[in-house]
């Protein structure tokens, strides 16, 4: 039996193939680290699923706002074991993981426990002498998230929000403390690293914003290394710059000085306001190719989607796409910039999502000459509770305070339960993981575990498709998610091999779709999303698109679905129509689930709460989904 908010026991995983394979050959194409394998090369045959954003104790946001778990409790968590959350409740994962990085602050890292703990373990200072008292005075949260009533509950907030503050406060902390506390950090995450079955990775976050105040530049810094290399280096955190070039500077010191390896993952783009992905760099000038091959060599990857809202795209940034408007915690942009004009609020979208910024990228690589936004997509939660869950019968809410309880429904309604990042390795190590997401062969989904299949190529054929040896085909004929095209054949146009399936333990597909950018030879920009394959027997329309809706099979009073539409598994080749083979282009994926109940109404279910008391600006119904990696076109 298994211990959950709502339900006792699920199905367990499915069994993965363990069959690995040998060596990788990688060929020189349009850009480096792109690859295209040879017909007798091995591939990676696994996906495996994790989680790089997970904050425990440690981090002074998550202990002012009540969470009291430790990285070795998060870890544990991850691998499937029973552990008691900070309300006191008994928490479980149905299905472990299989990799975890507990990414906590890097700034004041465990500073506000040891406050806790004994205030005299740190300098007198007047900020060490009253953050001692304010989290004295904290209320007993168990007590209110259990037996509280719904005022008592809204009044947390006062207290939490006043000890939240103290997290960035000046502590005098010098360096061999921070020394210390990293050293720990990296003594649990290798205590629970076992190759083969589970792997952690050594990081943090690191916390950029910009001079006006504006956040939204956060960063989460993923070392490929072991102990022998990551203590001898130490987390930089926006006590030491606030600039991401500067966090790249140290980056780029670590590997040169000791020859890791290390990437940072940009997340909350949507919450930048126009800064996370802004044709300017920090400072307001026009980017350079130097800062766009620094990024690209540090920022493969991007978290899309995860508990403050998804990243894919905007309805601003695009209006003809009608899943565009999802899982939004605000629902414009630029939440503070009320003064903004409608152009203006375009533009911030434009620059704060990963659609429009990939197509941003298309347009500065050919400016630069290198494109600053060739990145990958993953998924995951950014849990300040150390339970990294995504599943909205499982959500466990961001903070201490916003675990299961009777009125987070009503108080906490805009957080998503999401997401979790897909890598297709050969074997479960920190070296194969980390190498799929430098060359991006990984992807993001809200929670569900579809495994999703893509490659684009010249010649793939439509029964290619139906093929037991899919994968096989894909990298034989072509590239995966992540890869690169050049130099079309004369009169060709790209064909992409796809193939998605549902979480077995999940709701059936309603669609798959290919999503395309392109640049064409007058600089113009454009995007189309194009249905290329459809379940129980639905076609798209004349245009590739607006295919009818699935339908809904949600009983909201009863927080139940069934898999009575959809399909269980999707597959196509698909070849571009609109293709010009003079015009830079990207492609990516995206998956949708048939209509499900989200956490709020699983909340209400549970709890009994009367669901015209969650905020109506949030849905009852969501569609879960996926994005893959873009695999990107360059003209020769």
């Amino acid at each position: 039996m298994i211990d959950t908010p709502y339900r006792s026991a699920r199905i367990d995983d499915v069994a993965r193939p363990a069959l690995f394979f040998a060596l990788w050959l990688f060929t020189a194409a349009a850009v480096a680290e792109s690859y295209s394998p040879n017909v007798d090369d091995a591939y990676p045959d696994n996906v495996y699923w994790g989680d790089t954003h997970v904050h425990s104790y440690l981090s002074g946001d998550a202990f002012a706002l009540g969470s009291r778990l430790t990285p070795d409790d998060a870890y544990r968590f991850a691998k499937g074991e029973t552990v008691q959350s900070t309300s006191g409740q008994p928490a479980r994962l149905s299905r472990p993981l299989d990799f975890l990085m507990v990414a906590d602050h890097a700034a004041n890292l465990g500073i506000l426990p040891l406050l806790a703990e004994n205030p005299a373990a740190l300098p007198e200072t007047e900020s060490a002498s009253k953050s001692a008292q304010i989290i004295a005075d904290l209320p007993p949260l168990p007590d209110v998230l259990g037996a509280g009533t719904a005022e008592e509950f809204n009044a947390l907030r006062s207290p939490l929000g006043v000890a939240k503050a103290a997290w960035l406060y000046d502590y005098a902390i010098d360096e061999d403390f921070r020394r210390d506390m990293w050293s720990e950090v990296i003594r649990v995450a290798e205590k629970h690293n076992d190759p083969g079955t589970f792997t952690t990775f050594a990081g943090y976050e690191w916390s950029g914003s910009k001079a006006s105040g504006r956040s939204g530049l956060h960063r989460n810094v993923v070392y490929r290394d072991g102990p022998a290399l990551t203590g001898q280096t130490l987390p930089f955190s926006t006590f030491d710059s606030k600039n991401p070039e500067d966090l790249w500077a140290h980056l780029a010191d670590y590997e040169e000085r000791l020859g890791g390896n290390v990437i940072s993952i940009p997340h909350n783009s949507n919450l930048s306001g126009g800064h996370m992905f802004s044709p300017s760099d920090y400072e307001g000038r026009p980017l350079t190719p130097s800062y766009a091959r620094t990024r690209a060599r540090f920022e493969p990857i991007v978290e899309v989607t995860q508990l403050k809202g998804d990243s894919e795209t905007h309805p601003l940034a695009s209006p003809d796409d009608s899943f565009s408007e999802f899982e939004r915690r605000w629902r414009r942009p630029a939440p503070d910039d009320a003064k903004q004009t409608a152009e203006e609020l375009v533009a911030t979208a434009r620059q704060s999502y990963a659609r429009p910024a990939l197509g941003m990228g298309l347009d500065l690589a050919a400016e630069l000459g290198v494109n600053p936004f060739k990145f990958g997509m993953i998924g995951s939660t950014d849990v300040h509770t150390g339970l990294a869950t995504a599943d909205e019968d499982n959500f466990w809410g961001k903070m201490g305070m916003n675990e299961p309880n009777r009125y987070r429904a009503v108080f906490s309604s805009n957080y998503a339960a999401s997401g979790y990042a897909a890598v297709w390795a050969r074997e479960n190590t920190r070296r194969a993981l980390f190498d799929a997401m430098k060359r991006r062969e990984v992807y993001a989904t809200t929670g569900p575990r579809m495994t999703v299949r893509f490659f684009a190529g010249w010649d793939f054929e439509q029964g290619d498709a139906a093929s037991p040896n899919l994968a096989a085909i894909g990298y034989r004929e072509g590239v995966p998610m992540g890869g690169d095209l050049t130099a079309a054949p004369e009169g060709t146009a790209p064909s992409f091999l796809v193939r998605a399936v549902k979480d077995p333990d999940g709701a059936n597909l309603d669609r798959v779709q290919v999503v395309k950018g392109w640049r064409d030879r007058a600089g113009r920009m454009s995007e189309r999303v194009y249905d290329v394959a459809l379940s129980d027997g639905r076609t798209p329309g004349e245009d590739g698109t607006s295919a009818d809706p699935v339908g809904n099979t949600v009983d909201v009073g009863n927080a139940t679905y069934v898999n009575s539409i959809g399909a269980a598994e999707l597959s196509a080749v698909w070849r571009d129509p609109d293709f010009d083979p003079d015009a830079a282009a990207f492609y990516y994926v995206r998956v949708l689930q048939i209509p499900t109940p989200r956490w709020t109404v699983y909340d209400a279910r549970f709890y009994e709460l009367d669901l015209s008391k969650i905020p109506e600006e949030q849905p009852l119904v969501i569609q879960e989904r996926a994005y893959t990696s873009p695999i990107w076109y360059t003209p020769q």
